[in-house]
């Protein structure tokens, strides 16, 4: 009789623990996100789930990759995610055709800090005529960049250079390495990992300055309406994930290391160096870098210049932080 109870007692706390447990779980609001990049700038999610700053803010959030900013806007409009962490570009040609649910709410990186690299005898910028550049996405980011960097060297990009669409930084850095492309246009730390195998900058994005959203957080109002709380549960994670990813090298490095498979020092390091500088500590999203998009599109759609930047942010989440001195706190903590 004995032993009976004794099971019975083991039985009750065991399926009291299991409950605990699914109860705990099920309080986690769910929230799926997308991606367009494996790189640096585009690891905050990472960064927040291996700190555990998801759950501390009640958050189950799911993270999908998809190669491009259009693709993601795409998948954003069709209900797939509610939270994306992407380019600007895809974003801002779905509003300004009309798309005007889309919205950015932070900003990660309000400046294009691509490279092109090659190896050889491609040296100078007018080196580049004739080649093959590989860019993960035609109309992505690094389309966007490397257009730009040419043109401020007095190139057209749609006369002087071959596109080859790879679909992401590892491949376009895999295309170039095994000789499918002569420059590889590449993000840190990427373009870090291809100087220690020996090649070198023909264009260093950075020293241009080239004002773009390159990474930005974008829902819908839509969402917002719907989901307030946990919309601005994610931006508070995030808002902690900027101090940690500017204090906590340490850490950045071990959570890269695992996501990108990127462990040598001196590639880390290059990386953080060049990347951290441009980061948005507190998430600011600058209306110039969204003007600066919509001033390429103008080039082709005349709708581009009735819309104004600030018509496509929301700041209200950045403005709490803010009044309620959660940002100062946060930044006033060791």
């Amino acid at each position: 009789m004995r032993k009976g109870i004794q099971t019975l007692v083991v039985l009750v706390v065991v399926m009291g623990g299991w409950v605990a447990v699914v109860r705990a779980a099920a309080a986690l609001d769910k929230l799926i996100g997308i991606h367009s990049a494996r790189v640096m700038s585009q690891s905050m999610p990472w960064i927040a789930q291996e700190s555990g700053l998801f759950k501390k803010h009640n958050l189950d959030f799911s993270l999908v990759f998809i190669s491009s900013s259009g693709i993601v806007t795409a998948a954003l409009l069709g209900g797939d995610a509610e939270m994306t962490i992407t380019g600007g570009v895809g974003n801002v040609a779905a509003y300004m055709r009309g798309s005007t649910d889309v919205v950015f709410v932070g900003g990660v990186k309000n400046t294009m800090t691509q490279t092109l690299v090659a190896g050889g005898n491609i040296k100078k910028p007018e080196d580049l005529k004739g080649k093959k550049i590989g860019v993960s996405r035609i109309g992505g980011n690094s389309h966007y960049f490397t257009i730009q960097a040419l043109r401020r060297f007095g190139m057209d990009a749609t006369r002087d250079v071959q596109f080859i669409q790879t679909g992401g930084d590892p491949e376009t850095f895999a295309a170039f390495v095994s000789g499918q492309i002569d420059v590889a246009n590449l993000t840190p730390p990427t373009d870090a990992l291809a100087i220690a195998k020996g090649y070198h900058y023909v264009i260093y994005g950075p020293d241009l300055k080239i004002p773009y959203a390159a990474t930005a957080f974008v829902t819908k109002r839509s969402v917002i309406a719907k989901r307030p709380q946990v919309i601005g549960n994610f931006m508070r994670a995030m808002a902690e994930t900027a101090k940690l990813m500017h204090t906590d090298r340490e850490f950045v490095y071990k959570v890269l290391g695992k996501y990108l498979r990127v462990t040598d020092r001196s590639v880390l390091d290059s990386a953080y160096n060049a990347e951290i500088k441009v980061l948005e500590p507190r998430l600011t999203v600058k209306a110039e870098s969204l003007q600066a998009i919509l001033d390429e599109l103008a080039a082709t759609d005349p709708r581009a210049k009735k819309i104004k930047p600030q018509e496509m942010i929301d700041n209200r989440y950045l403005d709490e932080m803010e009044r309620s001195g959660f940002f100062d706190a946060l930044w006033a903590k060791k």
